[in-house]
């Protein structure tokens, strides 16, 4: 007989090995970029030192995460009657932290490498620019934390799981909020990076970059809103006969559907925001003009994800 266990120690092993993979390709970004910075500006020594470690704090929030993950999934359950569909059901979690860590420890370095070159080209404005860094890095954890979230609800659920179709249906929510988050992960990198490199060129724009920075960031993230409540919804869900029959096919198709229907959205959303701020740098009189274009192109993306959300709901609804 196959041991199910197998996905179980999987997803303990992968959750750490992803993120601090990733996490550790985006520090060694980062520091990259310091030593950059040390060669432009060696007198902004200090400055630039300060602004990496700040960084590579909210860098880590990956890793950490997934340590957390695997800390909690560390024994797997054997005498429960249910136990080989439990051990399938874990992998939803696996998905939801490994997709979106992955990304995120990467993304996560991108503010931090602008910032540190940034630093060097104005050190005596570093206090505003880690303002902006830190701001940006923290609204990028946001796609993480739903993914936690989702992860903590998939392990109450799965003692209660009898059949493969509800194995599948718990997956389908891990997997949904992992795809879901990679789009917006990446749309609010460039961004961030975008942001940081402004206040290199214009310090002066700096009460317009951050407006529009907290405006721009909550529009580029809304997809993966859509996504966690998609991700509700499957938890929520009910096995019909078909799902049954069918083996929860409807689930993996809801997922997907609203997964990759944020992609193209944050990803877009991120490069109209970014294009936007490097302008705004440039001409921060022109404030009200650039970010009523901008935003009025992003809130026109954002109805995609709308168009695929209510197909995924539909999906699940006519089951």
């Amino acid at each position: 007989m196959f041991n199910t266990t197998l996905f179980h120690y999987l997803t303990v092993g992968l959750a750490v090995g992803c993120n601090s993979v990733a996490v550790g390709i985006g520090e060694g970004l980062a520091g990259l970029a310091a030593m950059k910075a040390f060669n432009i500006q060696p007198s902004a020594r200090a400055e630039i030192t300060r602004t990496l470690m700040l960084s590579m704090a909210l860098i880590e929030t990956s890793a950490i995460i997934g340590l957390t993950i695997a800390f909690m999934l560390l024994k797997p359950t054997l005498d429960h009657p249910n136990a080989p569909f439990m051990h399938y059901s874990v992998t939803g979690i696996g998905i939801a932290i490994c997709l979106t860590g992955a990304v995120l420890g990467i993304a996560a370095s991108f503010p931090a490498q602008a910032a540190c070159l940034a630093v060097a080209r104005q050190p005596f404005f570093t206090q505003k620019i880690q303002m902006i860094m830190l701001l940006t890095q923290s609204l990028m954890q946001t796609p993480l934390l739903f993914a936690f979230v989702i992860s903590f609800f998939i392990k109450d659920q799965m003692p209660n799981v009898t059949s493969l179709a509800e194995s599948i249906r718990l997956i389908s929510a891990g997997l949904c909020i992992g795809l879901g988050s990679i789009g917006p992960t990446i749309g609010l990198a460039g961004f961030a990076r975008q942001a940081c490199e402004s206040l290199s060129v214009n310090r002066f724009a700096y009460s317009e970059i951050l407006s529009f920075t907290l405006i721009s960031e909550a529009l580029i993230e809304s997809p993966i809103i859509f996504s966690l409540v998609m991700a509700f919804a499957l938890l929520g869900a009910k096995s019909s006969a078909m799902c049954l029959a069918t083996g929860g096919a409807p689930y993996i198709a809801a997922a997907i559907v609203m997964g990759l229907g944020t992609l193209g959205v944050g990803i877009g959303s991120g490069k109209t925001a970014t294009k936007a701020c490097q302008y705004l740098a440039l001409n921060p009189e022109n404030y009200s003009q650039l970010s009523r274009t901008s935003l009025t192109a992003q809130v026109l993306i954002e109805t995609c994800s709308i168009y695929a959300f209510l197909i995924a709901l539909f999906v699940l609804l006519l089951q």
